[in-house]
């Protein structure tokens, strides 16, 4: 296994297929392929995956469905892939837990460079009782500083072990809704544009003269909307998140 571990690409167009791999393997991961999505949730599992490549049009079981099926047992970062240019399969994947997606036909160096972004950001444990991710806590040596740890009404945010916990109990978030979470509790009660969130989520590789669409706005609505949930926020009355119309989101005020 290489240092930066397994990559698996789903997807039953072989010329597409051996492309992904690749671009995978110069990366510098081992990678391996599945036609099917049955084969590819298998492969994901057998081969303790640390990033998926997922066609959304596979010829069983679709993209959504094998993303579902990951996501029981597996916080691999996945990037979904789709023939269609349509929000609302951005929309689905996002919310089914994929942490990016890209339209066919992609650059390989695009895929490469979102897929290094992703990596340099260390992953949450998957959930309660399993291993941390690779990289996901601090050395047993180290001492963090008493102000590295964000509190706001009841939330307690480390971003050294990239651990949430809500009135004391552990809460699990995706990579993504980690980082957004992170940067408005940073901005301490400033208003974070969509745009600014958007990068956040894409890390470096969207810079500040890249171009960014309405679809890439809608995603981190959704991001935010799957937060809310997760935090079991109060629409009318919420504890953490602020919608700021028309312009981006803020943190609500601290309560006593």
């Amino acid at each position: 296994m290489t240092d930066l571990g397994v990559a698996v690409v789903v997807e039953d167009d072989e010329d597409v297929r051996h492309l992904v791999e690749a671009v995978l393997s110069q990366a510098g991961f081992d990678v391996h392929g599945a036609a099917s999505g049955r084969e590819g949730v298998e492969v994901v599992r057998s081969q303790k995956a640390s990033v998926v490549t997922l066609d959304i049009g596979l010829n069983d079981i679709d993209g959504f469905e094998v993303l579902r099926r990951i996501r029981q047992f597996s916080d691999a970062y996945v990037v979904m892939l789709t023939a269609r240019a349509d929000e609302l399969d951005t929309l689905t994947a996002l919310h089914t837990g994929a942490d990016d997606f890209m339209t066919k036909p992609f650059r390989p160096r695009e895929l490469r460079a979102r897929v290094a972004a992703m990596m340099r950001r260390p992953r949450l444990e998957f959930a309660e009782g399993t291993s941390p991710a690779p990289g996901a806590a601090p050395s047993a040596g180290l001492v963090l500083p008493q102000d590295s740890v964000f509190r706001h009404n009841g939330l307690v945010l480390n971003p050294h072990t990239r651990s949430v916990t809500l009135d004391g109990t552990p809460t699990s978030l995706t990579r993504s809704e980690f980082d957004l979470l992170h940067a408005l509790l940073k901005a301490a009660g400033a208003v974070r544009t969509k745009i600014d969130l958007v990068r956040v989520v894409r890390g470096e590789y969207y810079g500040a003269d890249a171009y960014i669409s309405e679809s890439d706005e809608r995603a981190v609505e959704v991001h935010i909307g799957n937060l809310r949930r997760k935090l079991r926020e109060d629409p009318l009355q919420p504890r953490w998140l602020q919608t700021v119309r028309g312009v981006g989101y803020r943190l609500a005020p601290a309560v006593d």
